[in-house]
């Protein structure tokens, strides 16, 4: 039986509101999830009493908010295990973090005849910035396919095999699909990818609050994630690079507190993570990641995922009893993350979406920033339920609910 997490939604103050009248039900959080009260109160705290800038000052407040500001970092490396807090820059989020290695690493390291690979079921910020680094730089990028009409077999692991040539120098993939639910075998294709010499980025913007990650043992060499996905504040999130590569970019950005020295003409730059953090840090929002982290430790990442994944099973399995209603990602009986995406017929996911939402239902609606994925299923767009620790079972049944008054009211 997954674990009985009933009292803990007492903890989210937004959560106990009403919408046009109706309890609030919330099932989008996939794209944003509420924050504790143990959140808010850390970000308030560090206003209240410590606020000030960090690492240069030394008067009492600086040197507070500094070491709030680096213990958060050495919180965020022990969150996912890596070898060294110099290992975790903070960044605006998981989509700032893929870029800052796109043109950090790309432009030095790619040339034509080199390939970027990463799959069909990429986020829009996990393939962009690969499309235009590949024109930059004169490489290739080719994409792995999703397997099956409704993507229900995951990655085509077999043309995987057949990409993975020693041309690949970069292989970028997300870990867990915010459209699918599709829990990629990330160690396996970071082993995949190491033998063939080609360096790994993980778009771990769905997995890092809802699963244990360990980078040490998915062997990857960068790993991108956002704190507002996990009960943290929207604004900050976190890079994980190998220490040895990190100090061989050069900086994404320049300005102050990232220089060693400068003169007129010239500037040199600081190690990591230093170098990668220009300018005055989101030095509030790191803190409240912080406490966001103890607050998922508290509850047990495990369990957390034991939860997610019982309340996506049970919800694909009730929305298959609706006809007219295609789900997409892993079939039934197959391991499927806190999320699951569908189409009514006759009912544009937009209207889904806003009927829904007078029933106090908050989903989403659109194409999830997979256009491609949703072309190649042969869809416009697609409504998403996704599940986090303060929802229940209650919450399927009022969803089930509503599709079916919406259903009724499409067919007439």
């Amino acid at each position: 039986m997954p674990p009985d997490f009933s009292a803990v939604r007492d903890q989210f103050p937004a959560l106990h509101q009403t919408v046009h009248g109706k309890p609030l039900v919330y099932l989008d959080n996939a794209a944003t999830t509420h924050k504790p009260r143990a959140v808010i109160d850390a970000l308030v705290r560090y206003y209240e009493r410590d606020n000030s800038n960090v690492h240069r000052g030394l008067h009492a407040l600086s040197m507070r908010s500094t070491d709030s500001y680096e213990a958060a970092r050495a919180r965020a490396a022990a969150f996912i295990n890596a070898a060294d807090p110099a290992e975790i820059i903070f960044t605006r989020g998981t989509t700032e973090g893929i870029n800052l290695v796109a043109q950090s690493w790309g432009p030095t390291h790619l040339k034509a005849g080199d390939v970027i690979l990463a799959t069909e079921m990429e986020h829009h910020s996990n393939l962009v910035p690969w499309q235009r680094l590949a024109a930059r730089t004169g490489a290739t990028l080719r994409l792995v396919p999703v397997a099956g009409a409704d993507a229900e077999h995951g990655l085509d692991l077999a043309a995987l095999d057949r990409l993975l040539t020693p041309q690949v120098k970069l292989f970028a993939f997300t870990h867990i699909s915010n459209t699918l639910g599709t829990i990629n075998p990330a160690a396996d294709l970071c082993a995949r990818a190491r033998a063939v010499g080609a360096l790994t980025v993980v778009d771990a913007a769905q997995s890092s609050g809802h699963e244990p990650l360990d980078v040490q043992v998915l062997g990857c060499d960068f790993l991108s994630f956002s704190g507002h996905k996990m009960a943290g504040p929207t604004g900050i999130g976190v890079l994980y690079g190998r220490r040895a590569l990190l100090d061989a970019l050069d900086p994404w950005q320049t300005g102050g507190g990232m220089v060693a020295n400068v003169t007129y003409a010239d500037a040199t730059w600081k190690p990591s993570p230093e170098r990668f953090e220009a300018g005055t840090p989101n030095i509030a929002d790191a803190v409240a990641l912080h406490a966001a982290m103890d607050f998922l430790d508290g509850l047990g990442r495990p369990a957390l995922a034991a939860h997610d994944h019982a309340l996506a099973a049970t919800a694909r399995a009730a929305l298959a009893e609706i006809p007219g209603l295609r789900v997409l990602g892993p079939k039934a009986g197959s391991p499927r993350a806190g999320l699951v995406s569908f189409a009514l017929q006759d009912a544009h996911a937009h209207d889904v979406v806003t009927f829904a939402d007078q029933d106090g239902i908050a989903l989403r609606g659109g194409h999830h920033c997979n256009q491609p994925l949703m072309r190649k299923l042969g869809l416009p767009s697609t409504v998403r339920a996704s599940f986090y620790v303060y929802n229940t079972e209650a919450d399927i049944t009022a969803l089930v609910t509503s599709l079916r008054r919406i259903q009724k009211f499409f067919a007439g």
